[in-house]
């Protein structure tokens, strides 16, 4: 296996917190300014500066526009957490993102005028901003449906890049012919790919998982493998005289357990094989005990 994608992953994940809002920042920004300057000039040749234009409005109108599409990207991102886009859901999540759409160009098109409305009280200029609104709505509409989806792709872009670098498992499907080589409700194996390369990952070879929105993370020999299931149905498909959940978020093997230790609020840590630590709730407290007494 190369060694040099985890390394690279690892070294990015201190600035994922940065890149990620930053990404967005950045290409707004340069939008703005783009757009903005090409509208002065358009105005400019026009010779509409400064009779009918003056010439800070241009700006104002791409600043805020960009301003407000910045803003909506979290909201465009936790709902597309909630109901992931892609090909394996388009056809029963497509609807649905089809009217966030509609509720993105709404917002957007609002959030833009009271920003405009906003420069341009501070410079003093009370000019009336929008006539005919619905048709002035219905034509930024066609623009904020690109901009909506171009977000989406940009999102499955990179997490695809991510799952390249990380590696993703799935469940062995059930063969077309003959019996399965081992049993599916509890599955023995996962199948990874990495890099456009697959190997088997036995079950037992997993010291802890923790939930992650969508998936489930596999923690293998300090690697991490993204799995699509929740916690719930991981659990349930998992040797439970082996694998015992410890917390809300994580599911640990009593093979790789180290050592458990009590912490003055209730709680307790597990130092685990590979060297990291994880959380154990009082909820779970108990029932963990008696499975590692077992």
């Amino acid at each position: 296996m190369n060694k040099s994608a985890p390394d690279l992953l690892a070294r990015y994940q201190p600035w994922k917190p940065l890149v990620e809002p930053g990404f967005w920042i950045a290409f707004y920004t340069l939008q703005a300014l783009v757009n903005g300057w090409i509208a002065w000039i358009d105005v400019n040749n026009g010779g509409l500066v400064p009779k009918i234009v003056k010439p800070w409005q241009p700006g104002t109108w791409h600043v805020s526009g960009n301003l407000a599409l910045l803003v909506l990207v979290p909201a465009v991102v936790a709902f597309e957490r909630r109901i992931p886009l892609q090909w394996a859901t388009l056809k029963r999540h497509l609807p649905f993102h089809l009217l966030a759409s509609m509720v993105y160009g709404t917002v957007h098109f609002l959030l833009t005028v009271a920003l405009i409305k906003l420069a341009y009280l501070s410079m003093g200029d009370n000019t009336r901003l929008v006539d005919n609104w619905w048709n002035r709505l219905f034509f930024q509409y066609l623009n904020d449906f690109r901009f909506y989806f171009f977000v989406i792709i940009v999102l499955n872009f990179y997490r695809f890049m991510l799952l390249q670098l990380q590696g993703e498992a799935k469940l062995l499907d059930v063969p077309e012919e003959g019996p399965p080589v081992e049993p599916v409700e509890r599955p023995e194996r996962f199948l990874v790919r990495k890099r456009g390369k697959e190997f088997l990952l036995p079950a037992t070879d997993i010291e802890w998982i923790q939930a992650a929105g969508n998936y489930v993370n596999l923690r293998v020999r300090g690697h991490d493998y993204l799995l699509r299931s929740t916690m719930a149905a991981i659990e349930a498909r998992l040797n439970p005289k082996r694998f015992v959940r410890v917390h809300r978020s994580y599911i640990t093997n009593l093979d790789h357990v180290v050592q458990l230790e009590q912490l003055e609020s209730g709680d307790a840590r597990i130092d685990m094989s590979d060297n990291s630590q994880v959380p154990v709730s009082r909820k779970y407290l108990d029932q963990f005990r008696k499975a590692l007494a077992a």
